[in-house]
């Protein structure tokens, strides 16, 4: 069960019917019965609780885009970041500060792979937190570290999204090619931009390039959803 509003609940386990007590032996003629039946046993059982986190923003994308770098650059969450895959195991959190009056929640989601949906990798721990982010920032690496095309892993990342919950592909996203200073970083926008016919933004999180132009189309992203859809899309309070 997800108790994702206010006052959801559920039973977990069910007490066990109730025995008689000896009032329900008195009779005219046995005032003060001493008679009693037991009730039968309840159920028991071993429960795990999950908090899926909650996140104005998830950053998806393949193992190696620049996620945990980009976070760390942005906020001051302090995630792993090394120079191969995986090196994030669990999701980051870190609230990225425009200004006194504007801020918001960012989460680090580990790397997809091919057949996450599946569970392949770590997908069902990792996917679930992506369903309580309101918009999500697409990060594609220019060279992938396997040789794949970046394009390809785009569409793959949107495929395990859908085929895990349809509804996360209906999610305001914004595309971003990361690790601008690399020489094939221009082209890919350019390809990725031509193909879904939307803006695509590059960026570096090692030399900050443009991180502040992401922040603002963020910040404006989240500002029309709310406008549009003020219950999915609530200002998480600083705190």
């Amino acid at each position: 069960k997800d108790l994702s509003r206010p006052g959801d609940r559920v039973v977990v386990a069910r007490g066990g019917k109730g025995g008689k007590g000896n009032a329900a032996f008195k009779s005219p003629t046995n005032r003060a019965p001493r008679e009693a039946t037991p009730g039968s046993e309840g159920e028991a059982r071993h429960l795990r609780l999950e908090l899926r986190l909650i996140a104005d923003v998830g950053l998806v994308g393949k193992p190696n885009a620049g996620k945990s770098t980009l976070l760390s650059r942005m906020t001051r969450a302090r995630p792993k970041v090394a120079n191969y895959p995986f090196t994030t195991k669990h999701p980051h959190l870190g609230r990225v500060v425009l200004d006194m009056e504007r801020s918001f929640v960012m989460a680090d989601i580990p790397g997809l792979i091919e057949g996450a949906h599946r569970g392949a990798g770590l997908g069902h721990e990792f996917l679930r937190h992506i369903q309580r982010s309101g918009i999500l920032v697409h990060l594609v690496e220019p060279e992938p570290y396997d040789g794949t095309d970046p394009i390809s892993n785009y569409r793959n990342i949107r495929f395990e999204l859908e085929q895990f919950d349809p509804g996360l592909v209906t999610r305001p996203e914004i595309v971003v090619v990361t690790k601008a200073d690399l020489p094939s970083a221009e082209r890919v926008r350019q390809e990725l931009q031509d193909v879904l016919q939307k803006p695509v933004l590059k960026i570096s999180a090692v030399t900050g390039e443009n991180l502040n132009i992401l922040a603002e189309r963020i910040w404006q992203t989240l500002t029309d959803q709310r406008s549009a859809q003020p219950t999915l899309f609530p200002k998480i309070p600083i705190g």
